[in-house]
């Protein structure tokens, strides 16, 4: 047990931190094993929606911090590798709508400034 003040406010810290952190760890391994559930029974709409939503929480835990981004970005690789090895699906992905075209700003050219030159005066 710690005696230093600064040392017990930070286990106190670490100890809320930790229970905060499991909550996200915890969901996003739930709707990881849902989602090889899907793709192991073979419905492809179930499996995409499951997949998706996996996915979205893995985000989430690692913006959080709760998991590592590299540790997420590896998981949701090994996900997708099994759902597109499942069975060639036709998925149709939305695209995002387009915003409307800005106008490119021209700069504005600033006039040259003139050279002076000093004469002397004999």
């Amino acid at each position: 047990m710690a005696n230093i003040k600064s040392q017990i406010k930070r286990n106190k810290q670490n100890e809320k931190r930790r229970l905060r952190n499991r909550v996200f760890r915890g969901a996003a391994r739930t709707s990881v094993k849902k989602a090889r559930g899907a793709l192991e029974a073979g419905n492809a709409e179930n499996a995409r929606a499951e997949t998706l939503a996996a996915i979205s929480t893995l985000d989430k835990a690692a913006q959080r911090g709760s998991i590592h981004k590299k540790n997420a970005a590896r998981r949701k690789g090994r996900l997708m590798k099994q759902f597109t090895a499942m069975k060639p699906v036709e998925v149709t992905v939305e695209e995002p709508k387009a915003k409307a075209p800005v106008e490119a700003k021209t700069k504005k050219k600033t006039p040259a400034r003139k050279k002076t030159t000093v004469t002397k005066k004999a």
